[in-house]
Formats: structure tokens, sequence, C-alpha cells
């Protein structure tokens, strides 16, 4: 399955974590660029990278956003693994990836805990170290 199918298999309630991360790090994303860096936003204290899967999810995103119809908007093609193996690391505090985020029916977050970043930026990494006796 490609990744939006299984972002679509998750939020109906029949998809399968695994296969989903899986499809995530496989996928090349589209990551616009603005001012010199990838496109992020702040909320509940992560630093969310803006990615989506086609032109088409990130033309609906820059909509939403007001942007003059006739602006251009770079990006960079990045494998979901590349982001949450090279570039998440290199953030300053938690980080995660916004998927199609302007899809109401169609998003999906990934964020910074174990199995979908690197075990020393997960935001529960110390959890299990924290509940042994």
């Amino acid at each position: 399955m490609e990744l939006v199918d299984e972002i679509a298999a998750m939020r109906q309630g029949r998809g399968n974590p695994g296969a989903l991360v899986g499809e995530f790090r496989r996928t090349p994303l589209l990551v616009p660029l603005v001012d010199g860096g990838l496109l992020t936003a702040v909320f509940g204290g992560v630093r969310w990278i803006h990615a989506f899967t086609d032109e088409a999810a990130l033309a609906r995103f820059v909509r939403t956003r007001d942007a003059p119809p006739d602006q251009e908007w770079e990006y960079v093609s990045l494998l979901g693994a590349r982001l949450t193996d090279a570039v998440i690391p290199s953030m300053d505090g938690p980080g995660g990836v916004a998927v199609n985020a302007a899809d109401e029916d169609g998003s999906m977050l990934f964020p910074p805990v174990k199995g979908i970043v690197p075990d020393a930026v997960a935001v529960d990494a110390g959890e299990a170290r924290g509940r042994q006796s």
C-alpha cells in the first residue's frame, strides 16, 4: 500500500501501525522550503516538519496559507526515514512530521516517540527507565 492508503486505513481503525511507519519511512515526501530551511510549525512543544505526499496535497496546504495564487513554493523531496533519522536529530528540541496537514481526512502526525524517531531524540525514551525499580 502507498502511504496515503496506510493513513486512510489507520484513520478508519483498520490500519497496522508498523506498516504505516514502514511506508512513511520509504516514501519520498515533498517538504516546502522557507527562508533557506524546511517549513515547520511549533505546536504542543513539538516542532513539526510539514511534508506532503504529492504536489496536489502541497497545493491544498498552500491555499490554506492565503498565499497569492501565483506564488511559487520551493520544496525538496526527502524520504520519511531521512526526516526522522537525520533531520529531526539535528533540530533543537523535539520534532515530528506532519503529513498532508491540510487534508482533514488524510493527514497524519508522526510524533517524536520511540519507533518513529531515534531513541536518543524520542520524548518517551526515558519512560521505560523511569518505571524500573
